[in-house]
């Protein structure tokens, strides 16, 4: 199967969502990790994220949500900022306090050494691997890796279908079922269970 996988293992998880902390520091990736783990975005919808819209200047602190028009389906949405985020993204603003500044306008994930312009799918795509296999975590890991994971964990931890096909714009459960590999793991299950 040459689909894109949630990560399912917590071990592994953990492993992938520390890397850039403590492995191989790198604040930048570190945040795409985070944010992509958390807000089930599309990575072609983070990269283009700007300061702005996750940071509010004149309250000198981050915004309870990102809003925006998502660019694959064109819609709207408006994603709450947990606690696992939130102290990525102001540790990595004061990282760059240190080094010049923070502009509003710069994207959040700017390219190194390209001016004003934003990491690429297939940068964030090389960071996210690079991270999946220094962690030892089989399966196809990609961006749309960290999108799944949210959606698997969710209902991992009971979030109701409905809201889970909300949050992905699917049309029917049995299609989220499949774009996390629930149905797999359903099938799984009964076999593991059956012992005759």
């Amino acid at each position: 199967m040459n689909t894109a996988q949630p990560i399912r293992n917590k071990e592994d998880l953990e492993r992938i969502k520390n890397y850039y902390r403590t492995v191989r520091p790198n604040k930048r990736n570190y945040l795409l990790i985070i944010i992509g783990l958390n807000t089930a975005l599309r990575v072609s919808d983070i990269i283009r994220l700007k300061w702005q819209d996750v940071y509010d200047f004149q309250a000198d602190s981050c915004r309870e949500h990102i809003t925006l028009v998502e660019g694959k389906t064109g819609k709207p949405s408006i994603i709450f900022l947990n606690k696992s985020v939130k102290p990525v993204i102001e540790d990595y603003r004061q990282s760059l306090q240190a080094h010049g500044g923070v502009r509003a306008e710069a994207y959040l994930f700017g390219s190194y050494g390209r001016g004003d312009t934003h990491i690429s799918r297939v940068q964030a795509f090389r960071i996210i691997r690079q991270a999946a296999e220094a962690c030892g975590i089989e399966g196809v890991i990609s961006c749309h890796s960290l999108r799944k994971t949210f959606g698997y964990h969710a209902w991992k931890q009971g979030v109701q279908p409905v809201m889970l096909m909300n949050i992905y714009n699917h049309s029917s459960f049995q299609i989220t079922k499949r774009y996390l590999g629930i149905e797999q793991d359903d099938r799984d299950k009964i076999f593991q269970d059956i012992e005759i």
